[in-house]
């Protein structure tokens, strides 16, 4: 049986264990799932941010006329992007395409006759500009780019008109983050020239769980190779409220079942130990009940013995331990019978005056003295002391407590009986020099079955003495303490209110 229950102890441990490795393992899991979907949406963020900002700088920029400073004239700026599309076929169709920007300057002014320094409105640069384009000739400024790696027209005119907007309104490191901010996001922002066109962004997700960050490729010129790369530490804290669910769940789930597997080993445990309690309970049953019943089968035989009965002696003295083993019967069978009620309420009394001094004397007289133990028991209860009791139970008191002195002490044992009264509360006090029950036991002795180390051996007994007494006690309203030197001795105080 004790094989069976480590083995099942370690299964237990070897279950709780894997279960919590499956657990951490599913959380890590989850967690990877909510940090991604997290990173997802931090990059839409970061991404939505960086078009605001484009948005920002096309505003800031005359795309009609740019002032520009020739000197000391001041003339009005238009620039005009071209695009021209050549697909050359063969085995397989293959399309170049080529972005060029030129820029021509002419004076608003002089297109519309107008004095110098002559405020231009709205209408006066839409104008310019429409007079500017059906008068170009050769440009002033020209670009030239490769654009054969967009994906189709409007791409590559969008990087055109991107390589303007970066002319006009350079993209800015301090200007993006400020947009950043707004939309609370913190991050690093470097300004990166690639070695070749960047079309498309480019995002790489956490490396480190414990230290995630996402971090963005973003093209702001694609013609002109200039990106900016945005890199966002992410705070794990940010990520658990999305799983906030999971998590109780998984708590809930997991301490349910960690429980159940400790009360089921809990529960076998326990039975283990009422089985083991049940066979010492019958082992030591049969031992209790084997002396009275030796005797009496002895005491019936000299009974049957006429020689024996012809003295009168005799005859009295088996009469006597035939009349002592049925009181032990008795009493051993009323202990049985007590210990098993729920409640003290429950066991009936017998409420009398008794002198204290004269019934210790009886339980004096009646304490059996092993041969090879000098046992010395002194009364100094007053003589006058009085206390409403049940004589009967109060008896098995005091005989269990001496008894348990006797038996748990070393060759020479000295009892001592004392008794005070105060505020109508009879202190009762059996003091002896025995073994002393070890601090460990103290506070178990009172239950019932529990035998403590000084009680395991050759010491015959089931643990139920001192829950007895306990149990007498309190069904006469009073309390039982204990005190114990181990090694040295240990004193019972009965406190029985009168």
């Amino acid at each position: 049986m004790e094989k069976r229950i480590k083995t099942l102890y370690i299964v237990t441990i070897i279950a709780i264990l894997a279960f919590l490795g499956m657990q951490v393992y599913w959380l890590h899991e989850r967690y990877e799932f909510a940090l991604r979907d997290y990173e997802r949406n931090l990059s839409e963020r970061i991404v939505v941010c960086v078009d605001e900002y484009n948005k920002i700088r096309e505003e800031s920029t005359d795309s009609k006329a740019n002032s520009l400073k020739k000197k000391d004239n001041v003339v009005d700026a238009f620039s005009v992007p071209t695009f021209s599309l050549e697909q050359q076929y063969g085995d397989t169709v293959k399309t170049t395409r080529t972005a060029r920007i030129y820029t021509y300057l002419f004076s608003a002014h002089e297109l519309l006759g107008l004095e110098p320094g002559t405020p231009l409105t709205d209408e006066h640069k839409t104008k310019a500009a429409k007079l500017a384009q059906q008068q170009m000739k050769e440009p002033a400024d020209s670009m030239i780019f490769d654009a054969s790696g967009a994906r189709d027209e409007n791409e590559a005119w969008s990087a055109t008109r991107n390589v303007q907007r970066e002319r006009s309104c350079p993209f800015r490191a301090d200007g993006i983050d400020s947009v950043l901010s707004k939309a609370g996001i913190r991050a690093d922002i470097t300004l990166v020239r690639a070695d070749s066109i960047v079309w498309d962004n480019k995002i790489v997700n956490h490396k480190s769980a414990f230290t995630p960050e996402v971090s963005l490729t973003i093209p702001y010129s694609q013609l002109q190779g200039l990106t900016v790369q945005i890199v966002s530490r992410i705070n794990p804290i940010d990520v658990l409220p999305g799983m906030w669910q999971t998590l109780v769940i998984t708590l809930l789930v997991s301490c349910l079942l960690i429980v159940c597997l400790v009360l089921q080993f809990s529960t076998v445990l326990k039975l283990s130990h009422l089985d083991r309690m049940r066979n010492s309970f019958i082992t030591t049953m049969i031992h209790e009940l084997k002396r009275p019943i030796s005797t009496l089968k002895m005491c019936v035989s000299g009974l049957e013995s006429e020689r024996m009965l012809e003295d009168r002696e005799t005859r009295k003295e088996l009469l006597t331990e035939t009349r002592t083993a049925l009181d032990n019967l008795s009493a051993y069978f009323s202990k049985l019978r007590d210990i098993t009620f729920n409640n003290v309420e429950q066991i009936p009394l017998n409420i009398q005056s008794i002198n204290l001094h004269d019934l210790f004397d009886a339980v004096a007289d009646a304490t059996l003295r092993p041969s090879g133990k000098a046992v010395a028991i002194t009364n100094d209860i007053a003589p006058n002391t009085v206390v409403s009791a049940d004589r009967s139970h109060l008896f098995n008191i005091l005989n269990n407590l001496v008894e348990n002195a006797v038996k748990y002490s070393g060759t020479e044992v000295e009892i001592n009986a004392s008794a005070t009264e105060n505020d109508g509360v009879i202190e009762l006090m059996i003091k002896d020099n025995g073994n002393g029950i070890p601090s460990g036991d103290l506070k178990h002795i009172f239950r019932r079955f529990y035998r403590g180390k000084a009680s395991t051996g050759e010491q015959p007994g089931i643990g139920l003495g001192l829950a007895y007494v306990k149990l007498l006690v309190e069904a006469h309203g009073g309390e039982i303490t204990v005190e114990s030197d181990e090694g040295r001795g240990t004193c019972f105080t009965i406190k029985l209110p009168q």
